[in-house]
């Protein structure tokens, strides 16, 4: 849980007082889950995350999802003050859809001879067995060995693909519903409405989309990504998806899926009406009764958290399948 408020910080040397607000300025809620956070685009919370893992790390993940090549230390950039390109982000969430695995983006699928020989191709997965000179006889189906980059643990793609379901489902992107297929995606107003972003998938399709002006300007007082940006995603994924099945997310080895109570986290009890199937890794799941964490009892005394081992690190040798079909 963390706490949907923040102090004002002293940026220094005449900079300034530095206070990040939520979009709906003076509104907050309380303690909060991650996932309600990222649901609801609470500022707050992300540089309270920010700061409690080190914009160095941050800065780290961004460099290694392509997003900037070098991040500067500052908080506000945690809530996207920086400038990159809707490539960049396209690619970065890929990963998330293809299970932690590197994809590099091209504009070039593959290119053929005058007589169908293809002399070049993007995807460079070995393909075992799809040779057959002589033709089918109830050989093994072929197999494509994957030896690109894992640059997130499979299962924390799933966790992150998870929360931005729920950004469609019940947040700001509540408009991309009417796809009518399983989406994940997250919404972004940048300061008076300036820039508008929404970057969504499904299992095989990531949709990138940027308004804004080339000097920047106020798109409107009403302005905002997931009523203008999203909508426009909508039509295009509706069209893109018309004749695709509602394949769902694949849920990688490992992950444990357990009802909560949506609102705290909590395992959710008997008679727990508002909950939400959470993806835990190993050793991470709530036990049957606890209270949410980073609340006090009622001595007043905070909860300590857990520690919990079984998880993979990320970025290591990780070889389960993850949850798309990109590359």
């Amino acid at each position: 849980m963390f706490g949907d408020v923040y102090k004002r910080q002293d940026q220094g040397q005449g900079a300034g007082v530095w206070r990040p607000e939520n979009f709906s300025t003076g509104k907050y809620y309380g303690p909060t889950t991650l996932r309600n956070a990222l649901t609801h685009s609470l500022n707050t919370v992300t540089v309270r995350l920010a700061q409690d893992v080190g914009m160095p790390l941050i800065g780290e993940y961004a460099k290694r999802f392509g997003v900037y090549d070098e991040l500067p230390n500052y908080l506000s950039y945690a809530l996207g003050a920086g400038e990159t390109t809707v490539m960049r982000m396209v690619t970065a969430y890929s990963m998330f859809a293809n299970g932690g695995r590197r994809v590099k983006p091209t504009l070039i699928d593959r290119i053929q001879d005058r007589y169908g020989h293809t002399i070049f191709k993007h995807d460079q997965r070995e393909c075992r067995g799809c040779d057959a000179p002589g033709g089918w006889k109830n050989q093994p189906e072929p197999q494509l060995v994957d030896r690109r980059e894992q640059v997130l643990d499979p299962m924390t793609a799933y966790q992150i693909t998870s929360m931005m379901e729920g950004v469609v489902q019940r947040g700001t992107a509540t408009v991309m519903r009417d796809v009518g297929k399983p989406i994940a995606g997250k919404t972004g107003t940048t300061n008076d409405a300036k820039d508008l972003w929404f970057v969504g998938f499904s299992s095989d399709l990531v949709v990138g989309l940027y308004l804004g002006y080339d000097k920047p300007r106020s798109l409107g007082r009403t302005a905002q990504a997931g009523r203008t940006a999203a909508p426009i995603a909508r039509d295009f994924m509706k069209l893109a998806l018309a004749d695709k099945p509602p394949t769902p997310f694949k849920v990688p080895a490992g992950i444990k899926l357990i009802r909560v109570d949506a609102k705290t986290g909590v395992r959710a009890g008997p008679g727990n009406g508002n909950t939400i199937l959470e993806a835990f890794k190993p050793g991470t799941a709530p036990p049957e009764y606890s209270a949410p964490v980073g609340v006090a009892d009622a001595d007043g005394r905070a909860p300590q958290a857990s520690q919990s081992g079984g998880q993979q690190p990320d970025g290591g040798f990780f070889i389960r399948p993850g949850t798309g079909g990109l590359y």
